[in-house]
């Protein structure tokens, strides 16, 4: 393997991107960019500031302000540790809107290929392997049925102790699938070399074994 290596996850909501490449990650020893969570945190930085994301001046003056990173696991946006604040469906809807929006991908993107040229990692999103890494050593497209990542969402918030429906689950992920493949810029879609991973029925140890062999 080369001394500085990226692994491009890509794939729709829910399908356990983020699940795995952390897993991936610390198998491999290397850093985990959750770039799903840095859309999630300029989406609710757009909401907690009450902006209009169609307010391209007000959107980039309030990038101008923004600061992500990683740090041992945890998101942090402008100094503040904001893992669970950014894992609701109202933010997750927020963070497809903004994902739209030239200024937020200019400058997210930027961040990320500045991480993957300094130090091996593995990024997972919508775009990684398509537009962000196009030249990525490693490609996985991850993807899973509807009624499997609204299970696993719908789990993940009970365990949490909110108050969803799964109907609304179910709904708002194929409303997500639908916003994300057909968004003018930079739209999901698996990309030429990717290796396709559908994980469908599948356990995390099962997944994230299929992905090592992949990398190996």
């Amino acid at each position: 393997m080369k001394e500085i290596f990226r692994i491009a996850i890509d794939g729709p909501s829910g399908a356990g991107k983020s699940t795995i490449a952390k897993a991936v990650a610390a198998g491999l020893g290397i850093d985990y960019i959750d770039t799903g969570a840095m859309y999630r945190a300029v989406g609710y930085k757009v909401k907690d500031a009450g902006i209009d994301a169609d307010d391209e001046g007000a959107l980039k003056a309030l990038l101008d302000e923004t600061e992500i990173d990683f740090k041992q696991g945890d998101i942090i946006l402008d100094g503040v540790v904001v893992n669970d604040k950014i894992r609701t469906p109202e933010i997750s809807k927020m963070a497809s809107i903004v994902s739209t929006k030239e200024p937020v991908r200019a400058k997210l993107v930027d961040i990320q290929r500045a991480m993957g040229s300094r130090k091996s990692v593995i990024m997972d999103g919508r775009d990684i392997g398509t537009n962000v890494f196009k030249d990525a050593e490693y490609k996985i497209f991850l993807t899973a049925s509807v009624k499997e990542r609204a299970d696993r969402r719908y789990k993940e918030l009970i365990e949490k102790g909110q108050d969803v429906e799964y109907e609304q689950i179910y709904s708002d992920i194929e409303a997500r699938d639908y916003s994300d493949c057909t968004r003018k810029l930079n739209p999901l879609r698996k990309a030429d070399d990717a290796v396709e991973l559908d994980t469908t029925g599948l356990n995390i140890d099962q997944v994230v074994e299929k992905v090592m062999e992949i990398v190996r």
